[in-house]
């Protein structure tokens, strides 16, 4: 089937006629006027010629022998290219029934016989002008149709005065109606609004009615299926002459849009791994209560909570672990709040935003009903407590602790920025008093902090600008006091300070992980000082370094301790590295595989502060150990309590049965000696002897010898 040249531009005119003559006059008549023209002698012919040429009107002659004009315009309205071809009878002048007829059959127009040319050509001009005018209209109506379908937008009109209503088919889709038309009435139509926001736009119905004005609202709408949709309402009311009033109006379906709204709000104000509240809501939430704390003169307070040793939970488990734990957490302190009348006050349907993820494994509660500090402590203590019954993880119980920091309003703050500064500065002062456990914020722990934080800064400079030293401490055999060998211990002269106490700057080394590159600036620095007295003719003993846990779980650790030994020139098996009894323990497998590879080089390996922590022997049995210190605690009050003699002894004989040297730390009086000679003691450092000092004043201690001697690995002089 021949489709019409939509690039054609005059207009095509088929005429079906048996009269030759009347054809010519008219093809020549309407051709001066620059139409196209086709001719057709007969019904039959002009069934063939129209598909063929798609014209854009048919002038049919009525009276033609075979099929007449009627039966012709029958069968070419058959044709689904012609369904909306106008046409244009031609009859008798005194034919009334013919153009009844013609009209009757859905002909445009008739032109009767004999027919005035001028005439009849502007009729045909203009019912072509006409049908494209009309087309044009379909065809924009079409955009529209399809333009608001896509949009989801419908439209309706209420004539009020005579209750007659309007809308069109998108409305009826919008409110999930099966039929288009199930919505004559203004009635049905205000029905599908949902009950909840029906009187908001009834009112708006009303002032548009009384007052002419228009409304733009947004409401929500209940459809066929029980659905809640929402959409944007727009109308405006019109009166005419008459003094009647039409309201029209636009409904547009802005359901997701809400919904992304909403999703976009909720990311803004909401955790999405906890579903709790994030910082931004939380401080919202917090600068409400500030309000009504300040109105009605009340205390109110921010509770700041920080998992303990979180990090270390990712690395052993997984992140995805330590995900699952973080909502687990978050399940008992939203259930903890719900119950906590301190916390969650009665008839608050928005108790939930009283507690919130801060960022990481910090979460933050908002105490509302404080009416003394010892409120705060009872939530804090409780909330210890929540946590501290065992979680399951990865199909085993581990037991999670926490510290907390409290600020309270108006004494520790009265802004939200200095209420969670404070209680973030509590929190911490929690953490480095032994973690599980909460402490209130007081002024003098921004001293503290300043402190602290002017310490760590110090410190990072220390390093680059020389300030550290390493001295060094004798350990001497129990029997014969001669030197065995001694423990590099790391000191810091501050250019202003002064001598800084190891205890205070060691454990901040080690929270900034700095202890990393000053523990490789010691080793290096007690090697070199090693093989400089063996080159200077002293006797070689072993030089002992301590590891800490920070240091024992950089993967660079192994690099860094060769690199140290092989720069300095001193033979391995003169270096005793020394570990803490936890950090041995925090991961036997990984461990055990960390000292084969140091005894790999030649490197003795010692355990300090041993007893303290919770060794097991089949566990021990297994590290490739030389040496086992007893901590100086034990030392202390060996001939004064029985129970440290006990422990003591336990030591000895089972590093007896390791086949370990015993080495004891502390030692101060001869009382202490001799006591530790008669329980076996194969070694000791202590005050009885002498301090730590610097590597000039060691050097009593050195036996010169002609030769320095070469020992075998693990040989010790």
């Amino acid at each position: 089937m021949k489709k019409p040249d939509v690039t054609r531009k005059k207009p095509v005119v088929l005429i079906v006629d048996d009269d030759e003559t009347l054809q010519l006059v008219m093809q020549s008549s309407l051709e001066s006027e620059g139409l196209t023209v086709a001719l057709a002698a007969s019904g039959e012919e002009a069934l063939q010629t129209f598909p063929a040429v798609c014209p854009d009107i048919v002038i049919l002659d009525v009276m033609m022998p075979g099929m007449d004009g009627f039966a012709t315009y029958a069968e070419l309205q058959k044709l689904p290219e012609a369904k909306d071809t106008p046409m244009i009878m031609i009859t008798g002048v005194d034919d009334l029934d013919c153009i009844c007829r013609a009209y009757a059959v859905g002909a445009c127009d008739f032109i009767t016989k004999p027919m005035k040319l001028p005439i009849f050509t502007h009729r045909v001009k203009y019912i072509l002008r006409a049908t494209q005018t009309v087309k044009a209209l379909a065809a924009s109506e079409a955009r529209l149709e399809n333009a608001q379908r896509i949009a989801r937008l419908g439209h309706w009109e209420w004539h009020i005065q005579e209750n007659a209503f309007f809308c069109s088919d998108d409305i009826s889709h919008i409110a999930g109606l099966t039929h288009p038309h199930t919505l004559p009435t203004y009635e049905a139509f205000v029905n599908v609004i949902h009950p909840d926001d029906k009187a908001h736009f009834l009112k708006a119905i009303k002032a548009a009615e009384t007052r002419l004005e228009p409304f733009d609202l947004e409401h929500r709408i209940l459809t066929a299926q029980g659905a809640i949709r929402s959409v944007h309402h727009q109308a405006e009311a019109l009166r005419d002459t008459t003094g009647a009033v039409r309201v029209i109006g636009t409904l547009q379906d802005v359901t997701e849009r809400k919904q992304a709204e909403e999703r976009i709000r909720y990311l803004a104000y909401y955790d999405e791994l906890t579903a709790l509240p994030n910082r931004t809501c939380f401080k919202e939430h917090l600068e409400q209560t500030l309000k009504v704390a300040r109105h009605h003169k009340r205390i109110a307070g921010v509770l700041i909570l920080d998992l303990d040793d979180f990090k270390r939970i990712n690395e052993t488990f997984g992140h995805a672990a330590g995900d699952h734990l973080l909502k687990e957490v978050s399940e008992r302190l939203s259930k903890f709040v719900r119950m906590d009348d301190v916390i969650s006050r009665p008839g608050c349907e928005d108790s939930e935003s009283s507690v919130s993820r801060f960022g990481g494994d910090e979460f933050t509660l908002l105490l509302t009903e404080i009416r003394r500090e010892e409120d705060a402590g009872r939530v804090a203590e409780r909330i210890l407590q929540v946590l501290s019954e065992p979680f399951r993880l990865n199909g085993q119980d581990l037991v999670v602790t926490a510290s907390a920091g409290i600020a309270l309003f108006p004494h520790d703050g009265e802004d939200i920025d200095t209420l969670l500064k404070n209680a973030d500065t509590a929190m911490y002062h929690a953490k480095r008093r032994g973690r599980n456990n909460c402490e209130f914020y007081t002024h003098s722990m921004n001293a503290a902090s300043f402190e602290r934080l002017s310490l760590e800064n110090d410190l990072r400079k220390a390093l680059e600008g020389e300030q550290f030293l390493v001295h060094y401490q004798p350990i001497l055999d129990i029997n014969t006091r001669k030197l065995t060998g001694m423990e590099a211990l790391l000191r810091w002269n501050h250019p202003d300070r002064g001598m800084v106490s190891p205890g205070d700057f060691i454990p901040l080394a080690e929270e900034t992980g700095m202890i990393v590159p000053i523990g490789e600036w010691v080793l290096r620095a007690a090697c070199t000082q090693n093989r400089a007295w063996q080159e200077a003719g002293f006797e070689a003993v072993s030089v002992s370094v301590n590891l800490s846990h920070r240091q024992f779980e950089d993967p660079k650790l192994y690099e860094a301790i060769a690199n140290g030994v092989n720069a300095s020139g001193l033979a391995p098996h003169y270096l005793v590295l020394e570990l803490t009894e936890s950090t041995t323990m925090k991961n036997a497998e990984t461990t055990i595989a960390s000292l084969n590879k140091f005894k790999q080089m030649g490197i003795r390996l010692s355990v300090d502060d041993f007893g303290t922590g919770y060794s097991s022997l089949g566990c021990l049995r297994r590290f490739p150990l030389d040496v086992l210190k007893v901590d100086r605690s034990f030392v202390r009050e060996i001939t004064t309590n029985t129970d440290q003699t006990e422990i003591t002894k336990a030591i000895i004989a089972l590093a007896r049965t390791l086949r370990l040297k015993v080495i004891a730390e502390g030692v101060e009086t001869e009382e202490q000696l001799l006591f530790l000679r008669a329980l076996g003691c194969d070694a000791v450092q202590g005050f009885l002897f002498s301090p730590p000092v610097a590597a000039d004043a060691f050097a009593r201690f050195l036996t010169p010898c002609a030769v320095p001697p070469q020992p075998e690995v693990g040989q010790v002089c």
